[in-house]
């Protein structure tokens, strides 16, 4: 790979550079200025350099204004948004959540029933049983508006998939009243697993709102494998020396209405069992148990200096105020999928669907193409949102390696980071999302299967090779 020595604000795949992280919320904390980092660095670092990125992180923390040439400030204007831009509003984090509103569908009678259903998460975060006073408000105005309109909801429902969603929402109305029952009887520890099983059948009936693919994937890219739709998978991470932990289950949705390219060759290499006894590459090793958990929720940003072949360049990691799980590198000099028919590397395009728009974006960034302001329909917001790794100045370099974003912070909501319309988000970890932070270097993924939506796959080419 080449040497990357320009200034840069993306996450390259693995294979591009080592990686040494600075934490900067503990250098603040132990009262390390710029100075002192700049000791840790080997004597040919570019001083000036390394400086900026350091100021730059730094004014993330402390709210200071950094200042940098005026090339190298350019492009960090276009790519971070201001710090009250990152304050503005609670972003959505619960991946259900976000897959729901990703949907191709526009009613709604059924997003009024879904909200309050969704806004009894905040309400469980009082204290006790008074937070059943909020959750009973939030369960009547569900069923209120579920009667009010049903008659809406059935009709946005795609002819082929009526029956389904019928039954579906019978099911809804008969846990409403479940749910009030439970809020009755003052169970508290009863209303979540139930909370959730309503927000399936609504997300359920949303996907029977779907009526087959909406719209047409661009014409030099219909050949690849390509899914149409949804598919669940199960992943399963063999965990080494965790006295805690030992297997991780991992189910994975991955949205293929949004991202049907980078899905569908996630899927394509999982029938073809490329992940199965791979090491976790990317993670958080090294770090106690403890320190990781204490210092995920909070830190505002890393520094990150990559040494390629003697070469030090700064990087500044400031959107994914976290760490990654990656996984993806075959072993030898490849670094992506080697498709037997071609012997060739497999590349798919940078794939990135928008709010309002009908189809995605593909070969660029938003940013390249003047999109700043643009709102991703699946963007990195949630602890375990799922992306396609590439090389760091190569749009269209995409093939095996994924991560997963190990973040979830008011810091960084939804569309205001550096990462949304960079790289391509196909998938959410929907259950043990939690654990992913156990997950770290050396630890193997024993399998992953499609568990569901295996028929919305096209263009298989795992069975051509059969």
């Amino acid at each position: 790979m080449s040497t990357k020595s320009q200034f840069s604000l993306s996450y390259p795949k693995r294979g591009d550079s080592e990686h040494t992280r600075y934490n900067l919320l503990d250098l603040q904390r132990h009262k390390l200025s710029s100075q002192h980092i700049l000791l840790f660095l080997p004597r040919d670092q570019k001083l000036k350099e390394c400086a900026i990125s350091i100021a730059l992180a730094a004014g993330l923390i402390t709210g200071v204004p950094a200042i940098a040439d005026a090339n190298i400030n350019a492009n960090i204007n276009m790519a971070m948004p201001d710090v009250s831009v990152l304050i503005s509003g609670p972003p959505i984090k619960d991946p259900g959540a976000l897959l729901r509103y990703a949907l191709p569908i526009d009613n709604k009678a059924v997003r009024e029933v879904q909200k309050p259903l969704e806004d009894i998460t905040d309400s469980l975060k009082i204290a006790g049983v008074k937070a059943l006073d909020p959750v009973e408000r939030n369960v009547r105005q569900a069923s209120r508006t579920l009667k009010q309109g049903k008659s809406l909801i059935v009709e946005g429902l795609a002819e082929s998939k009526k029956e389904h969603g019928m039954e579906l929402l019978q099911k809804l109305e008969a846990g409403m009243d479940e749910l009030q029952q439970i809020v009755e009887d003052r169970d508290r520890d009863a209303v979540a697993p139930k909370q959730k099983e309503l927000l399936n059948y609504v997300g359920g009936v949303e996907e029977d709102m779907v009526d087959g693919f909406p719209y047409e994937v661009p014409e030099e890219y219909q050949s690849m494998p390509l899914l149409k739709g949804r598919a669940t998978v199960d992943m399963k991470v063999k965990v080494k020396d965790n006295p805690n932990v030992d297997e991780c289950v991992f189910r994975i949705v991955l949205d293929g209405y949004n991202a049907p390219v980078t899905a569908g060759n996630f899927v394509d290499l999982v029938e073809r069992h490329f992940y199965d006894g791979m090491e976790i590459q990317r993670g958080l090793s090294g770090l106690p148990v403890a320190l990781r958990q204490k210092i995920l929720p909070k830190v505002a940003s890393i520094l990150t200096c990559v040494h390629d072949h003697n070469t030090w360049a700064p990087l500044i990691f400031a959107a994914a105020d976290g760490f990654v799980v990656q996984t993806g590198d075959p072993e030898g000099p490849a670094e992506g999928f080697i498709d037997p028919s071609t012997e060739k590397t497999r590349t798919i395009p940078l794939e990135i669907m928008v709010e309002g728009e009908k189809s995605p974006f593909y070969g660029a960034t938003l940013e390249e193409l003047g999109l700043y302001k643009a709102q991703t329909k699946l963007p990195f917001n949630a602890f375990g949102t799922m992306a396609m790794a590439r090389d760091e100045f190569e749009d269209n370099s995409g093939s095996s390696q994924v991560f997963w974003l190990l973040k979830e912070s008011e810091l960084t909501p939804s569309n205001a980071n550096i990462l949304d319309g960079r790289y391509a988000v196909f998938g959410y970890v929907t259950e043990n999302e939690g654990l992913l932070a156990d997950v770290k270097v050396g630890d193997v993924i024993q399998s992953i299967q499609v568990v569901s939506g295996l028929e919305n796959l096209v263009n298989p080419s795992y069975k051509i090779a059969a």
